[in-house]
């Protein structure tokens, strides 16, 4: 019980330091982290198996970690290194994407292509945010299109906060729609037996439905915004061709190749068993050969602070887990839903969102299969609704906080680094309102196709 109580204290404590701003975050969720390890899971229970299951170094070294196969996915505990490697992967080809140009050729060829308009590449972008993450990470598609959207609003004079806020909202909404697009999604549906199918004809309706309100939810908030800068931009001649971006057609055209390499893995990564983790070292070591000549440059590139705020942010998240607090959280909505089926479903997805906002939904997505399961086969619920609802929570709840998702957290952290800080007041302003009324929409969908 004091070790429960404990392990809520240093996560609202953390959260609070958080959302004051006065310290960088990584120092915040590393001291947390510590004391997390420290006082709870060493002078309060004394265990040292939960110290070495949340540190979770032994996982790099199983099999599974690095190919899976035809194994169904687990839920991890603790630090999550897959994802660690990933997003390290994934920053340095970034980096290798830029320096070769690539990003900046994008940039002119779509400022081209819309004519230099702020407002039609607000729309555009968020619907290809949503699009691409059907069918890869969500983090990977906001380090490419917040790379992309500073240096694109940079050249066109207007402030990419509201582009990169409107991005991170689609890219968590697309990846709902998909088994692949989220996290939670794979462990719902390997755990389960779900197709990619069954995904796209059940939470890809959702989502569908939730993106045409989502684009006009943003529009809305930020169009005088963006129509006024877009009044102060250059005219047209006066942008440079897309080819002086290039300044290595060879690396350019590598990068590019790369890039497509990394596309092809990540979707087609439940097929081929390789794991996001292989994935991302694959690239990284991929980008460093082919940049050799910028390799220590690309390395000191990596956003190293947003890598140690997500190892502290796993190791308190932990703390909750190993104390058995979101037990606690999953057989409250068992024993408080009953047998109405309706209730059950707005308790999951409303509990489930709520929860997503604030702490990692992987853990959580992993802790309440086994409720849902367990609902299903006692109260005679519909299983697969019962996890489209707690795929829709979790997707699309951690879109709510800055920490919500992993997309929330790289593409506030790539604004940030390039002169562009969006504070936490600033991203719930927005995005919190929006999630509210995703989670309303698919509670309606929910109830109307399946009650």
């Amino acid at each position: 019980m004091i070790s429960q109580i404990l392990a809520v204290v240093i996560f609202l404590a953390m959260f609070a330091l958080i959302i004051s701003e006065k310290l960088e975050r990584h120092y915040i969720t590393l001291g947390c982290g510590a004391l997390m390890l420290i006082l709870v899971f060493g002078f309060c229970m004394k265990s040292m198996d939960a110290v070495i299951n949340t540190l979770s170094i032994h996982s790099l070294f199983q099999p599974g970690f690095w190919y899976t196969g035809n194994a169904a996915s687990e839920g991890s505990t603790g630090i999550n290194w897959e994802t660690i490697l990933f997003i390290a992967g994934m920053m340095i080809m970034v980096e290798g994407l830029g320096k070769a140009g690539f990003f900046r050729w994008l940039c002119l060829q779509l400022a081209g292509m819309v004519h230099y308009r702020p407002v039609p590449i607000f729309l555009t972008f968020m619907i290809m945010s949503a699009f691409l993450s059907m069918f890869i990470d969500s983090i990977t598609v906001i380090l490419f299109l917040s790379a992309v959207t500073v240096e694109l609003c940079h050249l066109l004079h207007c402030n990419p906060v509201p582009m990169i806020l409107s991005e991170i909202f689609c890219a968590n909404l697309g990846g709902s729609a998909t088994m692949c697009g989220d996290p939670p999604n794979i462990i719902i549906g390997t755990s389960l037996g779900l197709t990619f199918g069954d995904f796209l004809s059940n939470t890809g309706v959702m989502a569908g439905v939730s993106l045409i309100v989502t684009v006009v939810y943003f529009y809305l908030c930020f169009h005088k915004e963006l129509a006024a800068s877009g009044k102060t931009a250059t005219s047209a001649e006066h942008y440079p061709d897309p080819a002086e971006a290039i300044t290595d057609r060879k690396e350019f055209l590598s990068s590019t190749a790369v890039f497509a390499i990394a596309v092809i893995l990540l979707v087609t990564h439940a097929i081929t068993g390789l794991t996001v983790s292989s994935i991302g070292v694959l690239i990284a070591v991929l980008t460093l050969l082919i940049q050799h000549r910028h390799a220590k440059e690309l390395l000191r590139k990596v956003d190293y602070k947003t890598l140690l705020f997500f190892i502290g942010l796993f190791v308190v998240v932990s703390g909750l887990e190993q104390t058995g607090v979101l037990k606690i959280i999953a057989s409250f909505i068992s024993k408080a839903s009953g047998s109405n089926t309706m209730l059950m479903a707005a308790i999951i997805l409303w509990i489930s969102a709520v929860a997503s906002a604030f702490i990692d939904n992987i853990p959580f997505a992993a802790t309440m299969l086994p409720v849902i399961k367990s609902l299903s086969a006692v109260q005679g619920a519909d299983l697969s609704m019962l996890a489209w609802t707690l795929s829709m929570g979790t997707d699309i709840g951690g879109s709510a906080t800055p920490i919500g998702a992993s997309a929330n957290v790289v593409g506030i952290s790539v604004s940030s680094r390039e002169g562009h800080p969006i504070g936490w007041g600033a991203y719930c302003k927005y995005s919190a309102p929006a999630t509210i009324l995703v989670v309303a929409i698919s509670m309606i969908c929910i109830y109307i196709r399946y009650f």
